[in-house]
């Protein structure tokens, strides 16, 4: 897979608006959670399910309100509120990962192998859906935030 992003959930009391706080929270990586960007291709459009008012899927990977670096050549990091996060949550609860994928799959596949390694492709997606679908259940269940550090252009 692509480039990945890095998740870290995270206290709303305790978020600050300074990027160099929210590059801190990465220290370490014991509970950041590594996702592909590509992934972002199976939610970003996501019309099989029902409508929703703020549309959680694009918000899923890339989404939430960028904090800026000092060197504005870097891109910045997100962050989603603890509300925001609860919707993600329940996007991914109802999402129908197959039909996610048909719409997606074409756009991916010839980045991975084509059809002749459509299935390993599925399977690795699919396993990171399950991932950020466990991710941000037990972060809306803890009414945290999350906070992204996009990789490096």
């Amino acid at each position: 897979m692509s480039a990945y992003l890095r998740l870290r959930a995270v206290p709303p009391p305790a978020l600050r608006n300074s990027a160099k706080w929210l590059e801190r929270c990465f220290e370490g990586d014991a509970k950041t959670v590594r996702r592909y960007r590509d992934q972002e291709r199976i939610y970003a459009g996501a019309p099989p399910h029902p409508p929703v008012r703020c549309r959680p899927g694009a918000q899923v990977v890339l989404g939430g309100r960028p904090v800026f670096r000092a060197d504005r050549h870097k891109p910045p990091l997100l962050v989603l509120t603890a509300a925001q996060t609860r919707q993600v949550a329940g996007f991914l609860v109802t999402a129908d990962f197959d039909a996610l994928w048909d719409f997606a799959r074409d756009a991916l596949l010839p980045r991975y192998g084509g059809t002749a390694a459509e299935s390993e492709t599925w399977g690795a997606f699919a396993a990171a859906h399950q991932e950020l679908r466990a991710f941000y259940a037990r972060t809306a269940e803890h009414g945290d935030a999350v906070v992204k550090w996009l990789p490096e252009a």
